[in-house]
């Protein structure tokens, strides 16, 4: 199935799903209860991820010492001119006070509205293509046709927890109307696309949603305006990445210190969003909360269950983070919380030895960490402040703990794997001065199955069966295989086209496993082969479920490698989600194929598809022709330079899309 569906025929599958392309080109007829099964009537709303909105300046701002000054809705994320040539004026329009999340009283910042807030982040003849993020897919819809008010971008200030979303902008409320006023005025209800952070943003989301509505009318203001969420690259149990930011900074390749870039993530109420957490532990129940004795300052204490203590690393493949102190004396009031282990490397300390603390994903989300930290780096208080205000005392949610499958209908979870992923850090000294004053030792990388260091060395630990997609962990990403159903259908397709050449992808190359038994809450491991040289997706999909329910979990082989564009690493998490949409397969025509009155299985087959697009096309030396000569014929046009370029598809994709439905 992902062979054809390689380039632009992700966007062509998600237009058709808009244009209510039925199998015969008709319109489906749904259930009655919704929109009646019309996929004209849907709208598309994008929740864009950490970093990938524009902010601009609400302000006025003179830069001494630079001819380029700040002016009202001037570009500040991301402006890399006034960067490079007023980094500190651009520093006091980019900060946030670490403790109350206000803004530098030189210079505010706001995030930018509408679709053109997320498709460049730098918009320039050089800049623009580096900071891309959603530009090539916006032009795919206006190519096929989509009307403007289709597709909706819902921009935030990715800088604020979502307590201060909310309290400061209003964000959740606004969302809400934007999910109603698109119910109205295109008379169906959305498909939500959330990618990295905005994955979280859309969880807290809903759990806001169950305070504002009534309890009665929850599930049906879900069912009529949200009718299916992809959450793609979502860091559901946290990332390791960021504790590295909050003690040595990650400069998301601007040209920036990486102590400049500390400063900055530390000032950011969202920068504690993902840390990583462990999955056997919750939160109160937030009802309990708000209809007790009141809901002002209660604490969101971690409830823990028995595998917690068994687990080594909160079943994380190793520590997050392990430490050395600096050569002073500490007494134990400076570790109020730490393990029993931690508490017996302090007696070396005593004596005035070096002493390395190690740190599991639980320590680092309930502040165990932070509190290990405060005499030795100023940081440390104030993201202990950050974590038990922001994030602990949260009037709506703890985010630091895991999340139960969404009650939408239909879930897709979307994810890259088997790229060499960091897990864990070792901290050191560096003898420098804040903020400059740890240094980082080693790192610890899974590497499909495996932990290695930085140095190459095997390490110890329990790494999982693959790895993640360089940024977040497979740990995290595959969360979402704990929501699929008691039986579930695997299916193991390869990639590319020309993985099987001679077989011409004929079905021979897919490996299916039908309902697999699966225990909710659990990950599943197929029992399935690969070859060594081919990349392949692997789909989860329910086949049986919550009644109506559908959740699919689709794992793409190095799906995102490549996407980090000359090293701006920034951009690499941002271009996950075209690398999903564009580059491997988003089968959206799933949703179109279950309602349709003919359809007789629950999931589109993967076994014998075609190419959907020139590029899939190729000459087959062997035949001396091109391959798929039932889709593909020899049409040689003015520039080709190898025979390969001149296959070409025969037919419009629209129809063959058609018949595979």
């Amino acid at each position: 199935m992902n062979e054809m569906l390689r380039g632009a025929s992700r966007a062509v599958l998600f237009l058709l799903l808009f244009q209510g392309l039925g199998g015969d080109g008709s319109e489906f007829v749904g259930d009655g209860r919704d929109f009646g099964g019309d996929y004209s009537k849907l709208s598309g709303i994008i929740i864009p991820g950490f970093a990938s909105t524009q902010l601009r300046a609400w302000s006025i701002l003179d830069c001494p010492y630079s001819p380029l000054d700040f002016n009202p809705l001037d570009l500040v994320w991301l402006d890399t001119t006034k960067l490079l040539s007023a980094v500190n004026c651009w520093l006091k329009c980019i900060l946030l006070d670490p403790y109350n999340q206000t803004d530098h009283p030189e210079c505010k910042s706001r995030p930018d509205s509408g679709l053109s807030a997320i498709t460049e982040l730098d918009p320039g003849y050089i800049t623009g293509p580096l900071s891309s993020v959603w530009k090539e897919w916006v032009k795919w819809c206006i190519e096929f046709g989509i009307e403007a008010n289709a597709i909706i971008a819902v921009p935030y200030d990715w800088r604020l927890s979502p307590k201060m979303l909310e309290e400061r902008d209003l964000y959740f409320h606004k969302l809400k109307l934007t999910f109603e006023t698109a119910l109205k005025l295109r008379g169906g209800p959305s498909i939500v696309f959330a990618h990295s952070l905005g994955n979280n943003v859309f969880r807290y989301f809903l759990e806001w949603l169950k305070l504002e509505i009534a309890p009665k009318h929850y599930f049906q203001w879900l069912d009529q305006h949200i009718h299916a969420y992809f959450a793609v690259g979502a860091p559901l149990l946290g990332a390791p990445d960021t504790i590295k930011a909050t003690l040595s900074g990650s400069t998301f390749g601007l040209p920036i210190s990486e102590g400049t870039a500390r400063v900055m993530c530390n000032s950011f109420g969202s920068s504690l969003w993902m840390m990583p957490f462990s999955k056997y532990c919750r939160g109160d129940d937030v009802y309990w909360k708000h209809f007790s004795k009141g809901n002002g300052g209660v604490h969101h204490s971690y409830h823990c269950s028995e595998q917690e203590p068994q687990s080594n690393y909160s079943g994380w493949p190793t520590y997050i983070a392990n430490i050395e102190v600096p050569l002073v004396h500490a007494g134990y009031d400076a570790y109020p919380s730490l393990s029993e282990v931690t508490h017996e490397n302090l007696t070396s300390m005593e004596c005035g030895l070096p002493t390395q603390l190690s740190f599991s994903a639980l320590e680092t989300s309930d502040g165990t960490f932070f509190k290990a930290i405060e005499d030795y780096d100023p940081d440390g208080k104030r993201l202990s402040y950050q974590l038990n205000r922001l994030y602990h005392s949260d009037p709506v949610l703890n985010p630091l703990t895991p999340w139960d499958r969404p009650p939408i209908k239909t879930v897709f979870c979307i994810y890259g794997t088997d790229l060499k992923t960091e897990v864990g850090y070792y901290f050191a000294p560096s003898g420098k001065p804040y903020p400059d004053n740890w240094i980082i030792t080693d790192v610890i990388y899974e590497i499909e199955g495996s932990l290695f260091s930085r140095s190459g060395n095997l390490v110890d630990g329990d790494p999982g069966i693959a790895s993640g997609d360089e940024t977040v962990p497979y740990h995290s990403l595959s969360w979402c295989k704990s929501w699929l159903g008691p039986k579930v259908n695997i299916t193991r397709a390869p990639q590319d086209l020309k993985v099987a050449p001679k077989a011409e992808h004929d079905g021979s190359d897919v490996q299916i496993d039908t309902n697999v038994e699966h225990n909710y809450g659990e990950d599943i491991i197929p029992n399935m082969t690969r070859s060594q040289r081919g990349k392949y997706i692997t789909y989860y999909e329910d086949s049986e479920s919550i009644p109506g329910k559908r959740t699919a979990v689709w794992e793409l082989d190095k799906g995102l490698q490549g996407q980090c564009i000359k090293g701006w690493s920034l951009w690499k998490k941002n271009l996950e989600v075209l690398s999903i949409f564009i580059g491997e397969t988003l089968r959206i025509e799933k949703m179109l194929h279950d309602i349709h009155p003919n359809a007789k299985s629950s999931f589109v087959t993967k076994v014998k598809r075609g190419p959907l697009r020139d590029e899939d096309c190729y000459w087959d030396y062997g035949k001396a022709r091109c391959a798929w000569p039932e889709y593909c014929e020899y049409r040689y046009v003015f520039g080709d330079v190898h025979l390969g370029q001149s296959c070409r598809i025969k037919n419009n994709s629209t129809d063959m899309l058609s018949h595979y439905l």
